[in-house]
């Protein structure tokens, strides 16, 4: 199976506001590649979640995958909150609809239908981590695309 490192990043100017997400991706052999693009009216949740979809989606092979980012949101929503929202038809624990379903849903299917094998890892945001801050800068390029 191949290895690949990601690393991902969300951003927004204004919350909701135009905003962009970034994506560093790297296999063993030192290759890279960068993805970034952006929407016009959107929030740093939704970048995030849009920067590790669109980053599994880049992968055409089911891959083991070590995944950072610095979003909990993210991280803690697709390894424990999702399975209880799932169970709820997609409601949280005080029975309101889930913020970014459509996202949620899609990530899910990517996570649990591509046969990728990933290691989540969250790192500290704009904490000097050479590649979250290349992801960030990604994330920032790809917010004039959205206007």
């Amino acid at each position: 199976m191949n290895q690949v490192e990601i690393y991902t990043d969300g951003a927004c100017k204004g919350n909701p506001g135009p905003g962009g997400w970034g994506v560093l991706l790297r296999a063993p052999n030192g290759q890279e590649r960068e993805l970034h693009g952006g929407e016009s009216l959107t929030t740093n949740n939704r970048m995030e979640l849009m920067a590790v979809i669109q980053a599994l989606r880049a992968l055409k092979k089911p891959c083991e995958i070590d995944l950072y980012l610095d979003s909990e949101y993210v991280r803690k929503g697709i390894t424990e909150w999702i399975h209880g929202w799932r169970a709820k038809g997609w409601r949280t624990a005080s029975k309101q609809p889930v913020k970014n379903v459509e996202l949620w849903q899609d990530l899910d299917a990517l996570v649990h239908q591509s046969g990728h094998q990933i290691r989540w890892h969250w790192v500290k945001g704009h904490a000097g981590h050479v590649d979250n801050e290349r992801a960030d800068a990604l994330a920032n390029k790809g917010v004039p695309q959205a206007r």
